[in-house]
């Protein structure tokens, strides 16, 4: 709910991305705020360059206060520059994975009501001749980005935007398989980045954080955020290499990194001359987040960091950073996502509502600043996930007499590989459409290095003939490369119960 403006004290200040950015700017200027290869920003030509793209967006765009934007683009300083102007001109904006194949990407900018898009060379390249409903103008990343910032007047005349408006949208899949805009504000995300602070203790003006993440996810794109909005030193990696993330982590100097459990899992397999030549000397702080971090993976991270440095964070993007492992708990609590984020309060619910007991396995629910506003024109989804001021996205977890919460499976059949969530009849609606398929069903099964992997149970079709890459070729094109099984088996029947339900639980045990 809204807060009525004439009941807002004359002090009152909305929290923002740019006036934190602006409040650093302003005791540091001639600091460097971001690094990108041999490229640089200083907090000076930052808080410039985010300027001169509010006042394009509002100038030369023609958009006003809550129109929507898009952005489908690699890691990079300009990604920043953008989010951060848009978030000034008030100007939700979807950050879109620019894995996702071109139908996909076209629907979701027409879904968000997207009028301008920011891509990058390749994604303007692939997205090239596409017809959208919404978007008006492709603006690309490169030469004719700059000329847009140079035609735009860097000036102060900005109205304040209200915390409670909408930052930005990210899109993840629901139930449906259909890609769902979560509507994140301001006030959200400026709170969490304070929690942050508090809890992770690499976000003060003297740290340097390494961002290797992709920022269109929603962890990517806070701890890109973050370390800036402090004062502090961001570099960017436009994409991940494992080895020439220690090369950075040492010759940075830098005091914190983010990562996802395949992260880590590509990081830690490298030879034992890389590990020891690039073993990095500033580190005070490691985190992880977006899928379960293996116990065996956890205990390398330790040894090879040494102790006190390890944060393992559960969260969503619905309802932000929810809980949080800290350092002196990572051994002595197994395959535990540790207590409470800042702020936060969590229960665990029988299916009654009644509160579960101690070590007894319940739906989860979070309550704090962080909650989103809800899905984008989706109101059924968002009254599925609020209950009276509480979110839940479906986890199921226990706690344990000291307070600690373990995450024990999904009550929804979604798939996280690689730290990316994957929901199977988005698949299974796509490998329906061949010919030779009569029935499928898609799971989720363990994998040393993405966590899980999408594995299909096919039923042919009588008389036809199909292969294992027949079902992956088909997919090449349709659905991005991520969504595609990594594993097919062919069988007789699907698996169901009395009420024609697929049981999911069958195929995982084949």
């Amino acid at each position: 709910m809204k807060p009525i403006a004439a009941e807002l004290p004359f002090s009152f200040q909305s929290l923002g991305m740019a006036a934190g950015l602006k409040a650093a700017a302003a005791r540091s200027p001639g600091k460097i705020a971001y690094t990108q290869g041999d490229r640089t920003r200083t907090y000076a030509q930052l808080v410039e360059r985010v300027d001169r793209v509010t006042h394009a967006l509002l100038g030369g765009c023609g958009l006003a206060a809550g129109r929507h934007i898009a952005i489908i683009a690699k890691n990079s300083i300009e990604y920043m520059e953008i989010v951060f102007g848009a978030a000034q001109a008030g100007l939700p904006i979807a950050t879109i994975n620019p894995r996702l194949a071109v139908p996909e990407l076209v629907a979701i900018c027409d879904d968000a009501g997207a009028e301008i898009l920011f891509a990058d060379a390749d994604s303007a390249a692939a997205l090239a001749g596409s017809r959208y409903a919404t978007v008006r103008k492709i603006v690309t990343i490169g030469p004719e980005y700059e000329a847009l910032l140079a035609q735009a007047k860097p000036a102060t005349d900005i109205a304040p935007v209200p915390e409670w408006g909408v930052f930005t949208i990210p899109y993840t899949s629901g139930t449906t398989g259909k890609p769902k805009g979560v509507l994140v504000s301001h006030r959200s995300r400026a709170l969490t980045l304070f929690g942050m602070a508090a809890e992770y203790g690499c976000f003060g003006p003297d740290d340097r954080f390494l961002a290797i993440a992709p920022m269109c996810h929603g962890a990517g794109m806070i701890f890109s955020l973050a370390p800036v909005f402090f004062g502090g030193h961001c570099e960017v990696m436009e994409k991940f290499e494992p080895d020439a993330v220690f090369r950075r982590l040492r010759q940075g100097a830098m005091t914190g990194f983010f990562g996802v459990p395949t992260h880590f899992h590509a990081m830690m397999s490298l030879e034992q001359g890389i590990l020891g030549r690039e073993r990095p000397q500033h580190l005070r702080t490691v985190i992880s987040n977006a899928a379960a971090l293996p116990q065996t993976m956890k205990e390398k991270l330790v040894a090879y960091f040494g102790e006190g440095l390890l944060h393992e964070t559960y969260g969503s993007t619905e309802a932000g950073i929810v809980t949080n492992l800290r350092p002196p708990d990572q051994l002595r609590k197994q395959q535990c996502v540790g207590q409470p984020f800042p702020a936060t309060r969590v229960e665990l619910r029988r299916d009654d509502g009644s509160l579960c007991a101690t070590d007894e396995v319940g739906e989860l629910f979070s309550s704090s600043p962080y909650l989103f506003n809800g899905y984008w024109r989706k109101p059924e989804a968002t009254a599925e996930a609020w209950k009276d001021g509480w979110v839940t996205v479906g986890d199921l977890a226990r706690r344990d007499a000291d307070g600690h919460y373990y995450i024990v499976d999904r009550k929804k059949d979604m798939v996280i590989s690689g730290g990316v969530n994957l929901y199977p009849r988005e698949i299974e609606e796509v490998l329906l459409r061949h010919p030779a398929i009569a029935e499928v069903a898609i799971v989720g099964v363990p994998d040393d290095k993405w966590g899980e992997r999408l594995k299909a149970f096919v039923v042919k079709r009588a008389g036809a003939e199909l292969t294992a890459a027949g079902v992956t070729a088909f997919c090449e094109g349709r659905i991005s490369a991520m969504k595609t099984p990594k594993d097919v088996a062919f069988i007789d029947a699907i698996p169901r119960n009395a009420n024609g339900k697929v049981l999911k639980t069958s195929l995982r045990t084949l």
